[in-house]
């Protein structure tokens, strides 16, 4: 195993609890004995330090009694300030400024959706796209699963004085301000050719290029049950064939880190059936509804299934949570051109980027 893989682990052992810091909006305690504990390390590593954010999520391994709870057949119970999801062993439990998480396994899943929320409530949301600061700009590349993100990241920050604030999830504040993750990148097989350096040396085996969509199919079947289990999540993670997973400071260099720009560009970014790639403007609206739309179709189902019984049991009723999300985006996208990119399904990784890359320094150069 590379350096870079062994510092983004970290053993599997008694929790001593850990605090994050979410760009000064959220703040995050993971209480000690929690067995989740090391997926949240590994994931919200960014942020680790002390926090004195308005909003706050505390995480714990038992499940607190709650008395009086409604039964929604037996998918959920719950009260008007509680819900537990009995399939993912999880509960939430609302509090004045944020929420508290309940259960044994890894609570991740159950983290995000959550984050997203109290972050709406503070004028900011959550986003699944590639981000990076092209020398004081804010480019924003939402995209589907699979389209391109991670490479067309080294492309761009391979450019003088670009920087990497994110390539799956990233943060935007109403007033246009990107905010970066750089959470663990997860290296593939078809990435060789981009990221060369990551398959030097002595690693674990990744499976094959054709073998990579049906691994990917699996890991999305078995993850919901997997994720009951730490202990057997953080093997898979570790030796998972899928992929590598590398903290973005051992690849471009902690120099090449941004943390916020302001937006000033807005590609989403997709596949389609056609030879050439086609570029199409597109409105503020449009891309607000992709972008609210994007990061919740590309959600887990585990967090998918915990913002569906929010709503169910309203406590935080859907039309509520993304109308308000959609009303942050939309202001963050004020005076922000904003394109959807169509590149041929055909394109490998390595062509797709390049196109994705000279495009936006076309766009940002005129």
């Amino acid at each position: 195993m590379s350096q870079p893989e062994r510092d983004v682990k970290q053993p599997i052992g008694a929790s001593a609890g850990a605090s994050f810091d979410v760009h000064g909006i959220v703040g995050i305690e993971v209480e000690a004995g929690t067995p989740g504990e090391p997926q949240l390390r590994d994931m919200l590593a960014p942020f680790l330090g002390d926090s004195a954010a308005p909003r706050r999520i505390t995480i714990g391994a038992k499940i607190t009694p709650i008395s009086s709870q409604s039964h929604a057949e037996d998918a959920y119970r719950f009260t008007g300030e509680s819900l537990y999801i009995p399939a993912d062993r999880v509960q939430i439990i609302a509090t004045k400024d944020g929420y508290r998480i309940e259960g044994a396994g890894e609570l991740l899943t159950s983290v995000i959706p959550l984050l997203d929320r109290l972050c709406v409530e503070e004028d900011a949301a959550m986003i699944h796209a590639a981000v990076v600061d092209f020398r004081g700009s804010g480019v924003l590349l939402p995209a589907w699963g699979g389209v391109g993100k991670t490479s067309t990241v080294a492309k761009l920050v391979a450019m003088r004085d670009v920087r990497f604030m994110a390539d799956d999830w990233a943060f935007m504040g109403a007033g246009g301000m990107l905010m970066g993750y750089a959470k663990p990148m997860f290296i593939k097989p078809h990435h060789r050719a981009i990221y060369p350096d990551m398959f030097r040396g002595t690693r674990k085996p990744l499976a094959p290029g054709w073998l990579t969509t049906p691994v990917a199919h699996l890991a999305t079947a078995v993850h919901p049950v997997i994720v009951r289990y730490p202990k057997t999540a953080a093997f898979t993670r570790r030796w998972s064939p899928e992929h590598r997973m590398v903290q973005p400071e051992h690849v471009f260099g902690a120099q090449r880190i941004s943390s916020a720009a302001p937006a000033q560009l807005a590609i989403f970014l997709e596949r389609f059936d056609g030879a050439d790639a086609r570029l199409e403007a597109r409105s503020a609206e449009w891309m607000t509804s992709r972008i609210v739309g994007n990061f919740h179709s590309e959600l887990p189902m585990v967090s998918r299934r915990l913002v569906e019984a929010l709503g169910a049991t309203s406590l935080v009723p859907l039309e509520e949570h993304f109308g308000q999300k959609a009303a942050v985006v939309r202001r963050a996208l004020e005076d922000v051109p904003c394109w959807l990119l169509r590149l041929p399904a055909a394109w490998s990784a390595d062509q797709a980027s390049d196109f994705i890359a000279n495009l936006v320094r076309s766009k940002l150069d005129e």
